[in-house]
């Protein structure tokens, strides 16, 4: 692994928060948004509020923006951002579901991949009843057009196996080879499913030895798989975004889980992609609820009203 390699796609990775989205602009652009979304919901425009979910996406680039800024500025990590981010991914879900049969054949504004990880965040910070939501939307929707399964990224299906596993659920009736079960029942819905790994290598053989005692050679093995796909950060493919590379959560949520099973996890790490600060962030038990962004509470209380059968009216109050 070469470390220098590394250091240069990590200098691009900051620099491209900080010069790429500067903060003022995106300042700019979530006043926009707020202009646009108060406007629809002053008038109760019921034929225009399918413009929300645009804007959805660009409050959540706000955030996302505002993460890396405190974490490459300010040097610490901000968390509430992190938070505010995976809440926004859960309202988009339920925001699209409205528009299945109005707009059938509309992009989405999420992929598998980022309702994958907001789930997985909300298992971590204990959010047992917006966890529950969302991965019942993800059981009902996994082959449908409304969530777009066909993701190519293998830490993408161990995490959603890996939290099937933890959690003893399934989906599809499996929590084994979940990948092929997808793809399969893809193919019989003549759906695109080409891009699904048929194979997921360093995970299948984490899989494989989930409980064994030690696993720190494994471990090794993902930090090694991540780190080679990063040296191309920028590129099409796995780990070479600009939203999570640096950030091993499929590492951080095996540890999490051996934790849970009192089984042992590595004390510390020598290597690069685990010394940054999102690879370092530390999160505890039960993490509290952040406030609530003010468009996006907007939002859910405009849908709450003119649509009954929006999903989050039949559970209460959420993020609360």
């Amino acid at each position: 692994m070469n470390n220098k390699k590394l250091d240069m796609a990590y200098k691009r990775y900051k620099k491209n928060f900080i010069e790429g989205y500067p903060m003022q602009e995106m300042e700019a652009k979530y006043e926009e948004a707020e202009k646009k979304i108060k406007d629809i919901i002053k008038n109760n425009e019921l034929k225009k509020d399918h413009i929300f979910l645009t804007r959805l996406a660009r409050i959540r680039l706000y955030y996302l923006t505002l993460w890396k800024h405190i974490n490459f500025l300010d040097n610490k990590m901000d968390k509430q951002s992190l938070k505010k981010i995976q809440i926004i991914v859960f309202f988009q879900c339920f925001s699209q579901e409205l528009y299945k049969e109005r707009y059938p054949n509309m992009l989405l504004e999420y992929n598998l991949k980022f309702v994958v990880i907001a789930l997985i965040h909300f298992n971590f910070w204990g959010w047992e009843k917006e966890e529950g939501i969302l991965l019942e939307f993800i059981k009902n929707n996994i082959s449908s057009n409304i969530l777009n399964t066909n993701d190519d990224n293998k830490h993408v299906w161990f995490l959603l196996e890996l939290y099937l596993k933890f959690k003893n659920e399934t989906i599809l009736g499996v929590n084994e080879n979940l990948n092929l079960k997808v793809k399969e029942n893809l193919i019989n819905n003549d759906m695109k499913a080409n891009m699904i790994p048929n194979d997921l290598e360093i995970y299948e053989k984490v899989f494989k030895n989930l409980k064994a005692e030690n696993i720190d050679g494994l471990i090794n093995g993902m930090i090694i798989y991540h780190s080679e796909m990063l040296k191309n950060l920028g590129e099409y493919g796995e780990f070479r975004d600009y939203v999570y590379g640096f950030y091993p959560i499929e590492i951080l949520y095996l540890i999490h889980i051996r934790k849970k099973l009192g089984l042992s996890v590595p004390e510390k790490f020598d290597d690069f992609l685990m010394n940054t600060p999102e690879a370092k962030m530390e999160f505890k038990e039960k993490e509290l609820y952040p406030e609530m962004d003010e468009l996006v509470e907007e939002i859910d209380k405009f849908y709450r009203r003119n649509y009954p059968e929006y999903i989050p009216n039949k559970h209460g109050e959420l993020f609360k």
